[in-house]
């Protein structure tokens, strides 16, 4: 079981909670919002789970010559390529059913970001990951993609700007993990070869400015009393994490989160502020 939960990048679903984030901050939290979005961020995991599948069947070769990715499932051998081409089928397929499920029909919006985060991580897939700023483009757009999704299944809009908060701190997040691979494993990525140091070095702090401009703004526009004072907090976190990545030669924020606690802890602790200010509004 453990492998197959490896397969389907299970801790990688915690990026889904960004789905929740315009029911949080819409005022319309009501039970049938809730279940759409819980139902939401199952049918979003399911479908990323199902790019990673498609990644991983595709870079089997690759993946066995780096020293990390050589312990997945496919590239060590533990779950044979066929096996994984049937889970695959079965989590798009659990994807597209469970959409329909929270709209009532078959063609809606939110089936339309689902689409979008599906084409545009298949073209990734298949070689725009190739591209340099094209492939940190496209790893950003999954993440307000995921935004907009949460947004459609419960009819809200997205702020503007939280918006180009979302962005900006995708696109730092892409930079700081494009940087580490090159400082640490030049050799992993073929589109690494377009990059330089100095460059995404640039770039990723440039990001993380506008992040928390963006978002200040954001705190700003909002009905929300004391709200603003999250924003310190906001630039700890981001303190940490830039801490640990300077420090380490893991640059999947995912796999970060999980091995520096104390960057979990300061993210709950904003998480149940945020709860709070919510509450008391």
């Amino acid at each position: 079981m453990k492998d197959y939960l490896k397969l389907i990048r299970i801790k990688h679903w915690i990026k889904n909670i960004l789905i929740f984030i315009p029911l949080v901050f819409s005022g319309v939290i009501n039970e049938s919002n809730i279940v759409n979005c819980i139902l939401g961020f199952f049918s979003f995991s399911f479908m990323s789970s199902f790019i990673y599948i498609v990644n991983d069947i595709r870079d089997i070769e690759k993946d066995k010559l780096h020293p990390r990715k050589r312990k997945r499932p496919l590239a060590s051998g533990t779950i044979k390529k066929n096996i994984a081409i049937y889970i695959a089928i079965l989590v798009v397929i659990l994807s597209i059913i469970t959409n329909i499920i929270i709209n009532n029909s078959i063609i809606n919006l939110s089936l339309i970001f689902l689409l979008c985060y599906l084409i545009i991580n298949l073209g990734y897939s298949l070689g725009l990951k190739n591209i340099a700023i094209i492939d940190i483009v496209l790893l950003a757009s999954g993440f307000i993609l995921r935004v907009y999704y949460g947004a459609a299944i419960i009819d809200v809009e997205v702020s503007n700007w939280l918006f180009l908060t979302i962005l900006n701190a995708s696109l730092f997040l892409g930079f700081g993990k494009r940087r580490k691979e090159l400082i640490h494993n030049k050799n992993s990525r073929e589109v690494l070869k377009d990059y330089d140091e100095a460059f995404l070095d640039k770039f990723q702090y440039l990001t993380l400015t506008l992040t928390i401009v963006f978002y200040s703004l954001w705190t700003i526009e909002q009905d929300i009393k004391y709200i603003y004072l999250t924003i310190p907090l906001v630039m700890v976190i981001f303190m940490k994490y830039c801490l640990f990545i300077e420090k380490n030669d893991e640059g999947d924020p995912t796999t970060i989160l999980f091995e520096d606690k104390g960057l979990m802890i300061l993210c709950l602790i904003y998480s149940f502020s945020m709860l709070g200010l919510l509450l008391c509004k």
